[in-house]
């Protein structure tokens, strides 16, 4: 499938998931999260960088866990790491990983992350 960006072609899959990932820009992650339904503000973003920066790093996309564990314990708005989680299941409520993963450009996840 094809999503204009800035008037520009870019290549997705079927459900969204750019097919070439050095194509990634925020014009790309807005465009995607309209067509998903989803209004991006400033905690989206935060997740849609931390999720780049650890693929980065990591090679690999981030768990829920994982995310929920580094993230939520830094947090000073949530009082624990439960309460972070359902944070993010608001920003995203049907699959936070699977979405943030398409609006930051990587990689389908696997399943049950």
């Amino acid at each position: 499938m094809m999503l204009d960006v800035n008037g520009k072609s870019v290549e997705t899959d079927v459900q969204g998931f750019l097919q070439h990932q050095e194509e990634w820009s925020e014009a790309f992650a807005i465009e995607q999260a309209e067509v998903d339904g989803v209004q991006l503000y400033n905690d989206h973003w935060e997740l849609i960088y931390y999720f780049r920066e650890y693929h980065e790093e990591n090679m690999t996309n981030p768990t829920m866990r994982t995310l929920i564990r580094n993230l939520g314990s830094q947090n000073k708005r949530y009082h624990d790491q439960k309460a972070y989680e359902k944070h993010i299941y608001r920003l995203f409520p049907r699959d936070p990983v699977h979405e943030i993963c398409k609006l930051a450009g990587l990689p389908l996840p696997p399943p049950d992350t």
